[in-house]
Order: structure tokens, then sequence, then C-alpha cells
């Protein structure tokens, strides 16, 4: 394992990568927006299942294939922006009435029912199907490991671990954050249909980006 100052540099690092906004942290806001804290936390544990999958692919050989092969990249990468497309017209063309992103509670004051599953499996693809977390794990773990060191696979594991576990704090702020805004911005509530829109309009962004992105190995 790295020595101690090393060590806590890779989890300050992580934590800034974690706090910077992209498409899971627009998707955790979403629902905590739409459904409350809880619905946002949900989402951050899918996304945190995801990226598991992205950590122990790299370890395996699976992530150093992707960044080989310029065939099996694009076919996740154009997988991934299909299911960002998808989620991002879903919301562009969602109706006032029905607006994906409702708050916690209806005008009558009753909970809103959400399908929590659906929130936590979506989490799950959006980080599964995007081949540059597994890029991004192979070209940041490895500079905390040491040259010469034994049972580097474990090491990468453990390492990716790490920074798998300290992104759910950071996942659980950016929930109770949009949560805390949704419960006292009447601005906010009364736009929520615009702020599908607004989401919707970066989803399809994000799904765009991913499509023309060249393997960053290449």
């Amino acid at each position: 394992m790295p020595e101690f100052h090393q060590l806590l540099l890779f989890i300050l690092a992580g934590w800034l990568l974690n706090l910077t906004p992209g498409p899971d942290v627009l998707y955790i806001v979403t629902h905590s927006l739409r459904s409350g804290a809880r619905a946002g936390i949900v989402a951050g544990l899918g996304i945190t299942t995801g990226c598991f999958v992205h950590i122990f692919a790299a370890a395996l050989g699976v992530g150093a294939l992707l960044a080989a092969s310029v065939t099996a990249f694009n076919l996740l990468k154009w997988a991934g922006a299909a299911y960002l497309l998808y989620v991002g017209f879903k919301l562009l063309l969602s109706r006032a009435e029905t607006s994906l992103l409702k708050t916690a509670s209806d005008p009558s004051g009753e909970r809103v029912q959400v399908d929590l599953w659906r929130v936590y499996s979506g989490g799950f693809w959006t980080n599964v199907l995007n081949p540059k977390v597994a890029i991004f794990f192979l070209a940041f773990v490895p500079q905390f490991i040491a040259p010469g060191t034994a049972q580097t696979t474990w090491v990468f594991l453990a390492l990716g671990v790490l920074f798998n576990v300290n992104a759910i704090p950071v996942n659980i702020g950016w929930a109770l954050a949009a949560a805390w805004m949704a419960r006292r911005a009447s601005l906010v509530q009364r736009g929520m249909h615009w702020l599908d829109r607004a989401a919707g309009a970066m989803f399809i962004g994000f799904g765009l980006k991913l499509a023309l992105s060249d393997n960053p190995a290449s």
C-alpha cells in the first residue's frame, strides 16, 4: 500500500474529483430534487455499485482491454451514450403534471411514491455504461502504486474500493443539498418542469459528448 502521505493525497484527490459535476452528480441531484433526499441517496448508491464493476474490471484487465481495443471501447461508449440520450429525452419531453422532477410532496401534502429500485438501477447503468470510468481508474489509481510493489492487483483493488467508498459521503452530500434546496426554494418548486428540461438537455449533452469522444488511450 502507499505511504500515509500518499494515501492521504489519494483520498483528497478522490474527494475533489467526486465533487466535480458530471452525469453521476446530475443523476443524484435530479432524483433528490424530484423525490427527496432518500431517492438521491439511493441514486448515489446505484452509481457506487456501478463504479465497483469498473474497479474490478480494471483490476482484472477488462479496463485494459477497453483502453487497447477501439471496438470494445466504442461498443460500450455507444451503449452509454444511448442510455444518457434516452434519459435526457425522457426528461426533456416530460409533461409538467407528470414531471420527473416533482418535489417530495404533492400539493395535498402527501408523500409521492418513488420506485427506489428503478432509481437505484438507473444510477447503476448510468455509471456502468460509461467506458471512461474504467479508463479513469486505469489512469488514476496506478499513480499511487509504487514501482516494484508486490501483489499490484490487490493493491489496485484496495485503492479502487477506497476511492469508491470515499465517494459515498460526497454523493450523500449532493443528495441532501439538493433536497434542502427543493424544500426551501419556492422558485425551484414552482419551476420543476423547467428544471426537467434543463436536466434533460444536460443529459443529452453528456450523451453527445460521450458519443463523440475518442478512446483516451488511443
